[in-house]
């Protein structure tokens, strides 16, 4: 008799698949008016935020007709001002409160808070409080716009440089202005405080988190790990993104008006001076390209190959490129997708999938189309 032959164990790959993601944008809602925000107040509405003075709701089937919030009478739009976002409080599903950030009708940055009323769908307009007012007259422009809870619970804001360019005023570098900063405040009472654990607190304003920036239109936290990545709109040839990590204590220097980037922009006090922290990502502006649109570092679960990466556009070009970060740390960006519009903002869902906004009115999910990988199966003979 033949001798039994031993059981051979090996693995058979079913099916190969592409290592590249193929992204395409999934149309959600359309034929709003100037969004420039999306978010989620923990469950499974979307809320968009339009640059009039509106915020309305996307229910999973539709816009609703009636605004969550209208607030379009003490709004000044447009251009670079209006209503500009939204953040919902940590503990929204209890205390029902979300905080906004607009341009006054005087021009001035603000940043109010607000309560839901009995209707889930819908805000008190009554309640509005103003938490904080940066006075932004001079110029029009460079007025930032996001609020974001930090994982620490505290109130994020971007407000810009104050405008016009080349930051006239050399507000980024004065730890005596709020432009030009990332600001980190207390709203968890009747009225806002400076956390004692700020930078400047003490001396300087208060507020102040992080300085050096030009218009910081969108920052984002890693909701996997509480890293902040600030995507920091340039002045004429180079655009940057910014990284925090979570255990930073704050009173980074993002360089600006010293440095545009990593290069010299206005060096009469010296360039890179005091130490400056560089961006891990910067862009010119050819192609098109011209003012950054900061994005989310992907942690939802149905698209394989966008996990872990940093997901950003441009507004001008339309183009949006996802940074994997490498074995020596350092982050190498490629094209996912080529949109033929103007990008004004991503967002993420409840669940962590990525929302993109186009400002002339429609709202996308962004989804990798290409097969997702099977698992191995075991073959024995």
């Amino acid at each position: 008799m033949r001798a039994l032959l031993p059981v051979l164990l090996f693995l058979v790959t079913l099916s190969a698949f592409a290592d590249d993601p193929r992204v395409e944008l999934q149309q959600i809602a359309s034929g709003l008016a100037a969004p420039v925000a999306v978010t989620h107040a923990g469950d499974s509405r979307l809320f968009i935020t339009l640059q009039r003075g509106q915020i309305v709701i996307h229910d999973g089937t539709s816009v609703l007709p009636t605004p969550f919030l209208d607030i379009q009478s003490i709004v000044r739009c447009c251009s670079e001002r209006g209503l500009l976002s939204v953040a919902f409080d940590p503990r929204y599903s209890d205390n029902g409160r979300f905080f906004v950030y607009y341009t006054d009708l005087e021009g001035d940055l603000v940043i109010a808070r607000y309560d839901v009323s009995a209707n889930r769908d819908r805000a008190d307009p009554a309640s509005g409080v103003v938490l904080l007012e940066i006075p932004h007259r001079q110029f029009s422009n460079h007025n930032g716009g996001q609020i974001a809870f930090g994982p620490d619970g505290y109130l994020y804001a971007g407000p810009g440089d104050g405008g016009s360019g080349g930051d006239p005023n050399n507000n980024g570098q004065n730890i005596n202005s709020l432009l030009g900063k990332l600001l980190r405040i207390d709203v968890s009472g009747s009225t806002r405080s400076n956390p004692s654990s700020n930078p400047f607190h003490g001396s300087g304003q208060g507020e102040i988190w992080a300085y050096g920036l030009r218009n910081p239109w969108r920052f984002s936290f890693d909701r996997a790990t509480g890293d902040l990545w600030i995507a920091d709109v340039g002045q004429g040839q180079w655009e940057e993104i910014n990284f925090q990590p979570a255990a930073s204590r704050g009173g980074e220097n993002y360089g600006w008006r010293r440095m545009e980037g990593t290069h010299c922009f206005n060096p009469s006090t010296g360039c890179n001076q005091p130490p400056t922290v560089l961006p891990v990502i910067e862009y010119d502006h050819r192609n098109g390209a011209c003012s950054v649109t900061g994005g989310y570092r992907y942690r939802g679960v149905r698209n394989f190959r966008l996990r872990g990466m940093y997901i950003y556009g441009d507004y001008c070009n339309g183009v949006i490129w996802g940074a994997s970060q490498k074995a020596d740390g350092s982050w190498s960006p490629s094209q996912l997708a080529d949109a033929a519009f103007n990008i004004s903002s991503f967002g993420e869902d409840q669940n962590g999938e990525i929302l993109v906004v186009a400002h002339s009115g429609v709202i996308y999910r962004l989804v990798d189309t290409a097969p997702q990988p099977r698992k191995r199966r075991t073959v024995r003979r």
